[in-house]
């Protein structure tokens, strides 16, 4: 599997925490199932977790945890049943912020953190289902579950699938072989009987799923779980991008980046859906050019959606 990002990882760890600690000892299957995570991983995050506190860090203001006989224990500290005194600023800071964790796959949503996010909404007085909407990339548990299902009983299943490079929607049937979180995503690693191949898929891509009777040989070999493996054949564009668009280098695999003696940088990446090429031009606006490659492509994309506002 592949190794799970510090920024995953810690909101992984903060939906966990409030969850364990409000179903008093819940067995380590329960969590590792609820949250997609190995034992390891999660012994590795209750261990981190024993090390937060505050300053002198006495053991009245550090958070006990525990696992014995197969289940899981999160105790508070003492300095979490004290009432904090937030200014307005700070209380929709920190609704907007925690409000986060509710979008992350094993939350409960109507567990103690969004109860107390329901409180803290009434204080600042905002509606917290309208004023404040933030999700990341947020998956439908009904789908997970049914996944999940599929692999542990080689079962085929059928689902609309919303390609976004292509752009298009369409039914797929495949035979799901692992359902694994990977760079802030929820993937399906499966047999796809459209194109006749392996594939990965993001289940917040997924509109519906439906469990088949047809059941597959689970696969001999472990599945490659590699998100994004560009082919030799695949277009490459280069793009001259300006400071602000420096998050392009971060987010996307570029082959090669290069500084401009003005400021910004060259970068060649690969670009095998025109679709995806036209929303990141988009996106980017100004702070982006094509020097080599489809020239047009945002230029183009641009008239299209004036085009259905006149």
């Amino acid at each position: 599997m592949p190794r799970v990002s510090a920024d995953d990882r810690l909101r992984r760890l903060l939906a966990l925490v409030p969850w364990v600690a409000a179903h008093d000892g819940p067995t380590v299957d329960e969590v590792c199932t609820r949250f997609g995570c190995t034992e390891q991983e999660l012994v590795e995050d209750l261990d981190l977790l024993f090390l937060c506190g505050l300053y002198p860090y006495t053991p009245d203001v550090l958070i006990e945890t525990d696992i014995a006989d197969g289940r899981v224990w999160i105790r508070y500290a003492e300095y979490f049943s004290r009432p904090l005194r937030l200014t307005p600023d700070e209380g929709l800071a920190l609704l907007a912020k925690a409000r986060t964790l509710l979008a992350v796959p094993g939350s409960d949503r109507s567990g103690p953190l969004a109860r107390g996010l329901a409180k803290l909404a009434r204080v600042v007085g905002v509606d917290p289902e309208e004023a404040l909407e933030i999700e990341i990339n947020p998956v439908a548990t009904e789908v997970i579950d049914v996944m999940r299902r599929a692999v542990a009983e080689h079962r085929q299943l059928e689902m609309e699938y919303y390609s976004f490079g292509r752009d298009s929607a369409a039914s797929r049937v495949i035979d799901p072989y692992s359902v694994f979180a990977a760079s802030g995503q929820w993937y399906v690693s499966a047999f796809c009987h459209t194109v006749d191949d392996e594939r990965l898929f993001r289940l917040d891509r997924v509109r519906g799923a439906t469990l088949l009777d047809a059941t597959f040989a689970a696969p001999t070999g472990k599945p490659d779980l590699t998100v994004y493996e560009p082919q030799a054949d695949d277009p490459r564009v280069e793009l001259d991008l300006e400071p602000g668009a420096r998050w392009v280098i971060e987010q996307y695999p570029v082959e090669a980046v290069e500084e401009r003696p003005g400021g910004g940088w060259r970068v060649r990446l690969v670009a095998s859906e025109r679709a995806w090429l036209e929303r990141l031009l988009l996106r980017l606006g100004t702070d982006a050019r094509v020097v080599d490659g489809p020239v047009d492509a945002g230029r183009e994309a641009a008239g299209r959606l004036l085009s259905r506002y006149r």
